[in-house]
């Protein structure tokens, strides 16, 4: 397994916690928590490397909704949880310390991009001719990382090259509020894109969650 650099996780963590517009990440001996506050996402704590500590929480927590994220593969934490945890699809952390590759086209006829950069959280959209959100994504800036998130297409418009015009637009605003280092969390189908402009996976990133149904219920969060 890679070396992970802490710091970086710690600065993904700050910068996603800004575009969350959640409490800041608090250290927890060689993890960070984070409370979320949300119904379906109450607490988070985010590792950069499975560790002792990580071990105890996944055998004391026992409330629902508290999430355990970590740089490792998901065979390996599941190794270490009690039957109550349920490990979420993969992610990956990524890093891009270049300027992204440009993309090939403009927007296709019928898109306009709107910025909204005079924000704590600066926001990039692609609006379709009939007044829809087609594509989204928000930028927030620790030191001179810029930590990228909740980029999102549509399904109707995907493939368009719709996500790809989101992270020039997200990638211009944050040079010019000082990044020069990018770092995001991606899906499977997120990768594809990111790899394509240039990104490297980092490290894998994995989630557990103790989900409603260890009192009953069944079903759990998706968010990251």
């Amino acid at each position: 397994m890679n070396w992970v650099d802490p710091h970086i996780v710690e600065t993904w963590a700050k910068g996603w916690s800004l575009a969350r517009e959640v409490s800041l990440p608090v250290k927890e001996k060689d993890g960070w928590r984070v409370d979320v506050g949300w119904p379906q996402q109450r607490v988070r704590y985010v590792f950069p490397h499975l560790s002792n500590t990580f071990q105890q929480l996944a055998e004391t927590i026992s409330e629902p909704w508290h999430f355990l994220k970590v740089c490792a593969p998901p065979e390996a934490v599941e190794t270490l949880l009690p039957a109550r945890w349920r490990i979420q699809p993969l992610r990956f952390m990524m890093t891009c310390f270049k300027p992204m590759s440009s993309t090939k086209a403009g927007l296709p006829k019928g898109y306009r991009l709107e910025l909204e950069k005079n924000i704590p959280v600066p926001i990039a959209k692609v609006i379709s001719e009939d007044g829809e959100i087609a594509a989204i994504g928000r930028v927030a800036l620790v030191n001179d990382f810029i930590i990228y998130d909740r980029i999102e297409t549509h399904p109707a418009h995907r493939h368009r090259g719709l996500g790809s015009t989101i992270m020039k637009a997200l990638e211009t605003i944050g040079f010019e509020q000082g990044g020069t280092k990018g770092v995001l969390v991606a899906t499977p189908d997120g990768k594809a894109l990111y790899e394509s402009l240039g990104w490297q996976l980092y490290t894998l990133y994995t989630t557990a969650v103790i989900p409603e149904e260890a009192n009953g219920t069944d079903g759990y969060s998706k968010t990251q």
